[in-house]
């Protein structure tokens, strides 16, 4: 027997150590994994350590065991850049050589003036700032003034927010939409509408209605030769997002890792074969940005308790791969991702117990082994499923 379903999940941010390049990002200290079980006394992961999650890397409370029920190893970066859509499509095997464009001071006149000009709108901000940081300094005069607030980060990102009761939703899409068109020549990686509540800067919050439009992939991946074969290839989370909604035949869209875990365990009622791919995205999204270790180690826990019945709802023909995106270690300065090395675990009935994967040279190892197990092709990588095919097969 060998796999005929793949359910991979991203923890989003949860890296396991700075790469050899990490200075060159200012990332020479990071270890997001290592820092949030020291901030946190030690984290209580039983099902992700008979895995062999501390096999892989140092982690306070997480013990590395004699003979690791998943095959574990660590995967380097070889895209340039740190952000969540460089990672994705790497593992989806499209490495990326130039980095997407940041504009930390702020987006060029230019920018702003034809954006203006083609929304048919005054805006405010374009100034780099946290999201909840802006919405105290300017949701005020939004709500004075209609002016829907443009504001950016260290990533490559074009943010839009705007109060639920000043401007309709559908309309912010409909902003984000033409900016998407503009910004594209300009490689800005994400567009990003940020609909928020509230009635003043102690309570303004961003709510769930949150949506990104991202650059599309400049070639196809790993997912869209997939779904050309014939499999099914079904989105948890931010995945329809980041691939644009390229290479998918299904997918569905999720507030919170706890809506993220329990639209994949739906899925493996709904999607009978191919690849299952889920982003849950609270512990960059919540705890790294937000510099809250706790939150982030409580959110660890959680995962944690929902993967062991997770494991015993899969099937006999159903192979599971966790990974990461990038770091986002909230002990760090600034609140920015970071360069790191990523986890690998890989379980399924038939694997041979103990497996060392090793440090992949790239993330986009993964598509490779996916590609040779569905038996598409897939240019860049190198497959690990040898070291872990069934020992039934």
């Amino acid at each position: 027997m060998i796999w005929q379903r793949v359910i991979l999940i991203v923890l989003d941010g949860v890296g396991v150590g700075a790469q050899p390049d990490a200075a060159a990002y200012g990332d020479a200290d990071a270890n997001t994994l290592l820092h949030v079980a020291e901030r946190c006394g030690g984290l209580r992961l039983p099902t992700l350590e008979r895995l062999g999650l501390g096999n892989i890397c140092p982690i306070p409370g997480v013990a590395p065991v004699a003979l690791p029920e998943a095959a574990r190893g660590r995967m380097l970066e070889v895209s340039a850049g740190k952000d969540t859509t460089t990672g994705h499509w790497e593992l989806a095997g499209l490495i990326q050589d130039h980095p997407f464009a940041t504009f930390p001071q702020g987006f060029p006149d230019h920018i702003i003036a034809d954006f203006e000009k083609q929304a048919e709108v005054r805006v405010m901000g374009n100034i780099a700032a946290s999201g909840t940081e802006i919405l105290r300094q300017l949701g005020d005069e939004h709500r004075r003034s209609g002016r829907p607030i443009v504001y950016t980060s260290v990533d490559s990102v074009f943010q839009i927010a705007a109060h639920e009761d000043v401007m309709e939703v559908e309309r912010l899409y409909e902003l984000c939409r033409i900016a998407r068109r503009l910004l594209d020549p300009w490689r800005i990686g994400r567009v990003i509408a940020r609909p928020f509540t509230g009635d003043g800067p102690d309570n303004y919050v961003r709510t769930p209605r949150r949506r990104d439009f991202a650059m599309p992939p400049g070639a196809p991946t790993l997912l869209d030769r997939l779904k050309e074969s014939g499999r099914s290839v079904y989105g948890v989370g931010k995945i329809h997002d980041i691939f644009a909604g390229q290479g998918l035949t299904g997918w569905v869209k999720t507030a919170h890792n706890r809506e993220g875990m329990q639209r994949t365990l739906e899925a493996l009622e709904q999607i009978p074969d191919g690849l299952i791919f889920t982003n849950l995205v609270d512990f960059d999204m919540l705890y790294g940005h937000r510099l809250d270790a706790g939150g982030f180690g409580r959110a660890l826990e959680e995962f944690d308790v929902w993967l062991a019945g997770f494991l015993t709802a899969m099937q006999p023909a159903d192979l599971l791969l966790i990974t990461a995106d990038h770091g986002c270690d909230p002990t760090t300065p600034g609140t920015d991702h970071s360069r790191e090395i990523v986890p690998l675990l890989a379980w399924g009935e038939g694997l041979a117990p103990g497996v060392d994967l090793g440090i992949r040279e790239s993330f986009a190892d993964v598509a490779a082994t996916l590609a040779e197990l569905f038996r598409v092709a897939q240019p860049c990588g190198r497959s690990f499923l040898e070291r872990i095919r069934p020992t039934r097969a």
